[in-house]
Formats: structure tokens, C-alpha cells, sequence
């Protein structure tokens, strides 16, 4: 069995974000098939083995890899107060040398929507990719009719930057996004003209 050599835990006032464990399987598949609706028109096509314990297995083992080397931070979303799997975020697509940059992508269970749990979440990796990742610029897309998601890298301080074109396959389509980025040292809008 593949072993990380480094764990990775972030706590935030009412979660534990932390990476996926085999043992989470049931409680991923159960969250996800209770879900599918709600979180299908936002994703990329699920495959076949998509909600079985092999598929499963095989993003657990990517995301210890990743971890790992460094190109990725895959964490699920667990709440503490009764250990129940919310959702999850991951900052992939970690770019070093003069980029010092990641893309973030994100998802929670339909039940726990709408209650500050992926503001919270997504607040506490943008700090620590930040402050202990030492990264400069965070980037994040979803389509423009998901207000949601827009609402929610707004009120988190990321910045619209434009619109990429057949960006991503969305639910069997390639969809046009909106692109959104934070920066460490954030400028925009400001200027030293007294």
C-alpha cells in the first residue's frame, strides 16, 4: 500500500479538511449517488466506475501520489462535530518556479449546500497555499449560470478575470467558463495616486 510521506490537515472552526482515506468509500459513494442530481449539470461526465469501490480506490491512491510530489492537495471536507464527509476541494495543477500558481476546484453534498461550509473551506486553502505553500496565484473557473460558485469565489476575494471558451467538458458538453483568481499580494483596483 502506497503511504504518503506527508499528511496534510487544515482545521477551520467547524471542519477538518483533510485528504481522502480508503475508508471513506461508503460514505463518498453514499454522499455523492444522494447528490447526483444536484451536482451532475456542474461536473464532467462521471464514468462508468465512477460510484464503485475500485474507482474509489484509484482517487484515493492519485490523491496520496499527488500530495506526495506536490502537484496537487486533494482534501475532503469532514465536519467535527459528527465526522460526517461534507464534500470536498482540491488545489491542482500546482505550478512552480516562476508561476507559483494552482488551480482549485471544489464540490459538496447537496444537504450541507448553502451553509458556509465551502466558503469556510475554501478560506482556509487559500491561506495555506498561500502562507505554507508559498504560492502566488490562485485560479478557479465554473459557468457563468452557476451563481452559486460565483457568489461564493467573490465573497472569498477572488477577482473575475475573464472567459475562456470551450473551456472544460461539462456534462458531456465543452462549456464555456468564467475565470476567477486570487493573488497573494493582491493590487487590483488599488493604486498609490493620494
Amino acid at each position: 500500500m502506497f503511504i504518503p510521506r506527508r499528511k496534510v490537515r487544515i482545521e477551520t472552526e467547524r471542519l477538518t479538511l483533510r485528504q481522502p482515506l480508503l475508508i471513506d468509500f461508503r460514505d463518498w459513494a453514499a454522499l455523492r449517488e444522494q447528490s447526483a442530481e444536484f451536482l451532475i449539470p456542474w461536473e464532467p461526465v462521471w464514468a462508468a466506475d465512477h460510484l464503485t469501490r475500485k474507482g474509489f480506490s484509484n482517487r484515493v491512491y492519485w490523491a496520496q501520489r499527488a500530495i506526495t510530489n506536490g502537484s496537487a492537495l486533494p482534501l475532503f471536507l469532514v465536519r467535527r462535530e459528527d465526522e460526517r464527509l461534507l464534500g470536498a476541494i482540491t488545489l491542482d495543477n500546482i505550478r512552480r518556479g516562476p508561476a507559483q500558481a494552482g488551480t482549485l476546484g471544489y464540490w459538496i453534498g447537496e444537504p450541507f449546500a448553502r451553509h458556509g461550509y465551502m466558503r469556510e473551506a475554501l478560506q482556509a486553502v487559500v491561506h495555506h497555499a498561500f502562507g505554507r505553500l508559498d504560492l502566488s496565484r490562485l485560479e478557479a473557473a465554473c459557468l457563468p449560470e452557476n451563481t452559486a460558485s460565483r457568489g461564493l469565489l467573490e465573497k472569498c476575494g477572488f477577482k473575475y478575470e475573464g472567459v475562456a471558451q470551450s473551456y472544460l467538458q461539462i456534462n458531456g458538453r465543452w462549456r464555456t467558463h468564467v475565470l476567477y483568481a486570487a493573488l497573494r499580494m493582491d493590487r487590483r483596483g488599488r493604486t498609490d495616486v493620494g
